[in-house]
């Protein structure tokens, strides 16, 4: 039995979908959290199977100074606890720190925005994201984009294993389509309320299409650091009647919500296989999305979604204005949406690859 600590930067509904997975193989799975911010991030428990090890982190946010703490701690951890594996990320955080400490083999898992947005943040995050990288045994990217990014840090391509999170297609299916001759056409928004989702360009672009069309309505879910710059932008562009703002949403609630909708929009600017866009196809849903190299290797336009200029507001609301102009289509596009999902973003399949990953980074350490 392989014994593997799983080691995050909080408790997402990323880390409870990973943890539940490898609960159900025959390792034996601990789970060690970096920090515990002030957003909760996820109510559902750890899985039975998962034994959280109390340690220096998971108490509170983690300041640079904790730095040395921590690094003992976590020397600590894994003498008591004799690991075969360490899977850890983002790769600036969870990964540096076992980094330092010399444990191997290390798995390090990126969480996208870590090596696409805050690799370059400056001389010190590069240096230790090029460190991370260079005593990982294996990579874990959810996307081909992430992938070329760590090559161009120095990743060996061949200790990459790329493969998308996926979700669970028998949780995220579609509901009845509705209908084009309806009298609302509705948007929806699942991402956090934060500069990187480009959120609040999705609220211009509503106001500026919502003032030409009067059934335009918008599902704005979550919350975040933008919540009153948001509620400004739908006040003053007096549309504040006509978005529905459900805070935080269960796994189990997101369904329904995007099966209310005839369009799912993200706006983000940085983006691997995004988790938001794939529970979207894989419940039917139309979608526009940010032209970036993540979203580019899940949106074909005209087929299963559209494109539109990052960061363009103008474009943006171009964009939603052709897709209520040629609703009638959308159906068709809504059962292209799915296929999209079912073909690649399969979760109990995606899974699999993962415990492939573990394979190789065990074989590298004994060879």
């Amino acid at each position: 039995m392989t014994r593997i600590i799983y080691f995050s930067r909080d408790y997402t509904t990323h880390d409870h979908r990973f943890l539940s997975a490898l609960a159900k193989t025959q390792h034996e799975i601990f789970y060690l959290r970096l920090e515990r911010r002030k957003k909760q991030f996820e109510d559902r428990p750890l899985p039975g199977e998962v034994r959280q090890i109390p340690w220096a982190g998971g108490i509170k946010q983690v300041k640079l100074l904790d730095g040395p703490k921590l690094i003992r701690d976590l020397r600590r951890v894994t003498k008591q606890v004799n690991p075969d594996l360490i899977h850890a990320g983002p790769i600036q955080r969870s990964a540096f720190l076992v980094a330092l400490t010399g444990f191997r083999p290390l798995v390090s898992m990126s969480w996208g925005y870590d090596l696409l947005q805050e690799a370059d943040q400056n001389w010190l995050w590069r240096w230790a994201t090029k460190y991370t990288l260079r005593r990982s045994a294996i990579l874990v990217a959810d996307c081909d984009t992430v992938r070329k990014r760590a090559i161009e840090l120095g990743m060996p391509d061949e200790r990459i294993v790329t493969f998308p999170w996926g979700v669970n297609l028998k949780t995220f299916i579609p509901g009845k389509y509705p209908p084009s001759s309806g009298d609302q056409f509705t948007i929806i928004s699942t991402r956090s309320w934060e500069p990187i989702y480009g959120v609040e360009i999705l609220a211009k672009a509503f106001v500026k299409v919502a003032q030409k069309h009067e059934e335009l309505r918008l599902i704005m879910l979550g919350n975040g650091s933008q919540a009153r710059y948001l509620r400004n932008i739908f006040m003053q562009g007096g549309v504040m009647n006509r978005v529905v703002l459900p805070g935080q949403v269960s796994q189990n609630g997101l369904p329904r919500y995007f099966n209310m909708a005839d369009l799912y929009v993200s706006a983000s600017h940085i983006d691997g296989s995004s988790v938001s866009l794939m529970e979207a196809l894989a419940c039917g849903r139309p979608v526009v999305v940010s032209d970036i190299p993540g979203n580019r290797e899940w949106v074909e336009p005209g087929v299963n979604g559209w494109w539109f200029k990052n960061g363009d507001v103008d474009d943006l609301s171009k964009t939603i204005l052709n897709v209520i102009a040629q609703r009638q289509k959308l159906p068709e596009i809504s059962h292209r949406a799915r296929r999209t999902a079912e073909s690649r973003a399969n979760w109990d399949d995606n899974s699999k690859t993962l415990l492939q990953a573990y394979e190789v980074a065990l074989l590298n350490v004994q060879q």
